[in-house]
């Protein structure tokens, strides 16, 4: 008997031993459980960050996404904002948060304010978000582990002014150059 339960223990041994590097080579393909591709890093974690204090994402200009935004006057009140993609996707709530190129949410500002975050292209603005005179309305990129998507250490952004006056509102032309990272304002 003591030599069957030597053998059955080697046996078990040697099989997991081979076993063992099948698993490690499994591990190594990219695929996470679920049969997903886990994504790898993208791009470099800068040490500066946003005026909201999130870090910045650098990836190249050849590869970044961009946005534009244009906000119109609702006839029924309020303010249409539209935003167009280059580059990018907007994740599907509870996306993971690990930061996969191209895709993330975006931050909508009012004067520098945080107004909501997105995960679609279009959002109405209330009247009580932007009383009389001049207002920047600005759509920032970010990625889905909270970084902010940046070139050249800017973040990918787009800012449209409005004007509300008295009686009617009128929106002013979208930023120059839309669809491409700005400076920050």
């Amino acid at each position: 008997m003591p030599r069957t339960s030597w053998t059955r223990r080697t046996l078990a041994a040697l099989a997991a031993g081979a076993l063992l590097p099948l698993g490690a080579v499994a591990c190594t393909t990219g695929h996470a459980r679920g049969g997903t591709v886990s994504p790898s890093p993208v791009g470099k974690v800068l040490d500066d960050t946003d005026d909201s204090g999130r870090h910045l994402r650098e990836v190249d200009k050849k590869n970044a996404p961009e946005v534009g935004v244009e906000v119109t006057p609702d006839s029924g009140g309020g303010w249409d904002v539209r935003l167009t993609f280059r580059r990018f996707r907007c994740s599907a709530p509870g996306a993971g948060s690990t930061a996969v190129g191209g895709r993330g949410l975006v931050y909508l500002f009012v004067d520098g304010r945080r107004i909501t975050r997105l995960r679609t292209p279009a959002y109405h603005l209330p009247d009580g978000l932007v009383p009389h005179g001049t207002h920047h309305v600005t759509a920032r990129l970010y990625a889905d582990d909270g970084t902010v998507w940046a070139v050249h250490g800017k973040p990918v952004q787009s800012t449209a002014d409005i004007t509300v006056s008295g009686a009617e509102t009128s929106p002013a032309e979208p930023s120059a150059g839309a669809a491409t990272p700005f400076d920050g304002t």
